[in-house]
């Protein structure tokens, strides 16, 4: 069965689909999951117009996609690329939640939730910046 299913991956547009698929479905999971260590919810703040909540998420996103951009491109098997990819969203998870605990003067969950823009784009350009890091990892 294993060979079967690793034979209809080797074509091209399959495994494209399901690199994507397996990509959209750990995006919204590891959302959900920064959606649970945030004060606020992402969502509904986002639909009053906070841009600052919108910068961080979408900062997030980007990091989530571009770990599993580094992992899909370490050209192993979606096994393989699923493993990395959780690995590396795990350590970007436990990184945002290290940045709040470190940066002493103020809550970045806090000023995020105002709509402290300045702070918001500071953990878009953080959560992005430690995905390029976290994806130089993955081998």
């Amino acid at each position: 069965m294993e060979r079967e299913l690793d034979r209809f991956l080797d074509n091209p547009l399959v495994a494209s689909m399901a690199y994507v698929s397996v990509a959209v479905l750990a995006l919204i999971v590891v959302l959900y999951l920064f959606e649970l260590v945030t004060s606020y919810s992402c969502w509904e703040e986002i639909k009053k117009g906070n841009l600052a909540v919108a910068m961080a998420t979408g900062g997030k996103m980007l990091g989530i996609c571009n770990i599993f951009r580094f992992a899909i491109a370490a050209d192993q098997s979606i096994y393989e690329c699923i493993g990395w990819a959780a690995f590396g969203c795990a350590i970007l998870l436990a990184a945002y939640i290290l940045f709040e605990f470190v940066t002493p003067v103020f809550r970045i969950d806090h000023e995020i939730e105002k709509d402290n823009r300045a702070v918001g784009l500071i953990a878009m350009v953080i959560s992005v910046a430690l995905s390029y890091v976290i994806g130089a990892t993955i081998n």
